[in-house]
């Protein structure tokens, strides 16, 4: 008797193709919108939690002043030293690197070429907080952190602008009055969370752009690379309580530095995508809705077409709940096909989608698999009102219509 069902439901949509083909159609624009939505937001997931882990693993910016970011009051909160950072590895445990920081905006020219970039002074441990590698070259020596030798490490945006596609080791940047030799590229890292360039810049040691660029020994920013398996949030406690003691901050006063954990920064910018790409799946999911009403609507009309075939059926002895079951299973099939095709169009569309918004495209089987079971559950509810009041004619009334 199912199997019976299902070859008239197939035969009856047969009959109507074009009919058929725009019931379908709200179900398939529904399917299709739901699984963009949500493919296209779990890439933009992916793709800002990639760029957070660039810039660093565990990592911690500790910086002066209260708040972070635009505005943030650091004019009148003292720098750092480069022995901040040396009393930080030496007292607290679990850390893997630490990483003094300064850095300022010049030009730096080769030949006939010029750049504006930011030049940024640390130790080679900046190199292992960031989660930089190397494309070819090599980091700093000790004897030429310790001197302050004029040599630079420079990021992909920079040497493409200058150098064109050759790999410059052992050629000299001008950055103003001093010629700096190039000891290494930086592998890429593309744009930051926030939409910066991390590949525009170039690493020189420390004590070389404090002596030849600021004129000041202060650092700017302390970059603390948390050992894996170790506690962020013990290592935070540690630091704020050395900070403190080394600022001379007495109990009743507030920090003058700041403490930035990247671990929550991805944790609240990958909540906030993950809570968009609900919000336009669940709008997406509305026209699910306005497709199943569409199925009703042509089932409805399809009964009222039929209604001398159902009587006939109904007077040579068919049961009410076979005709029942003949227009559920006709409108399943219906829906059934609209969430097939419009998962094969959404998956076209992704891959396309993804590139043109350079996202990475993550095919999530959940999502696909329950769009199907949705759409097939459209085709059972808004199908079920249609098929009972088939099952429900009078078989004369039904062989009198005309």
């Amino acid at each position: 008797m199912f199997w019976s069902s299902i070859l008239l439901a197939l035969r009856a949509i047969r009959r109507n193709l074009l009919r058929s083909f725009l019931t379908i159609l709200g179900i398939v624009i529904g399917v299709s919108a739901v699984i963009i939505m949500v493919t296209l937001g779990n890439g933009a997931t992916r793709m800002v939690a990639d760029q957070i882990a660039s810039l660093g693993s565990n990592l911690l910016m500790v910086r002066p002043g209260q708040r972070l970011g635009p505005g943030r009051d650091s004019a009148g909160a003292p720098r750092f030293k480069a022995s901040d950072a040396e009393a930080i590895l030496a007292q607290i445990g679990g850390l893997n690197a630490v990483a003094p920081t300064t850095n300022t905006s010049v030009t730096v020219v080769y030949a006939a070429n010029n750049w504006s970039t930011v030049v940024t002074g640390s130790t080679d441990a900046y190199f292992s907080a960031g989660n930089w590698r190397l494309a070819g070259g090599r980091v700093f020596t000790e004897a030429e952190q310790r001197a302050g030798k004029a040599v630079c490490l420079i990021g992909e945006t920079v040497r493409k602008q200058l150098f064109g596609r050759r790999i410059p080791l052992g050629d000299e940047l001008r950055i103003k009055n001093f010629a700096c030799e190039v000891i290494g590229v930086l592998a890429s890292k593309g744009q930051s969370a926030m939409g910066m360039d991390q590949d525009d810049i170039v690493v020189m040691p420390l004590r070389t752009l404090q002596r030849r660029l600021t004129g000041n020994q202060d650092v700017n920013t302390l970059m603390v690379s948390v050992r894996d398996g170790a506690s962020t949030d013990q290592v935070m406690a540690d630091l704020r309580s050395l900070m403190r003691e080394r600022r001379k901050i007495t109990a009743s006063e507030d920090d003058n530095f700041s403490i930035l954990d990247t671990r929550q920064i991805a944790e609240t910018m990958t909540g906030t995508t993950k809570v968009l790409t609900m919000l336009l799946g669940a709008v997406a999911a509305v026209s699910l809705l306005v497709g199943g009403i569409g199925i009703m609507n042509i089932m409805l009309v399809s009964v009222t077409e039929r209604t001398r075939e159902i009587g006939i059926r109904l007077a040579i002895g068919a049961l009410e709940r076979e005709v029942l079951l003949q227009f559920l299973v006709e409108a399943v099939a219906l829906s059934s096909l609209g969430g097939i095709v419009g998962i094969a169009l959404a998956t076209l569309a992704s891959m396309g989608l993804a590139g043109v918004m350079q996202v990475p495209y993550l095919f999530d089987p959940g999502i696909n698999l329950l769009s199907f079971l949705f759409s097939a559950a459209i085709g059972v509810i808004f199908g079920y009102f249609p098929a009972r009041h088939a099952a429900r004619l009078d078989p004369i009334e039904a062989l009198r219509h005309e």
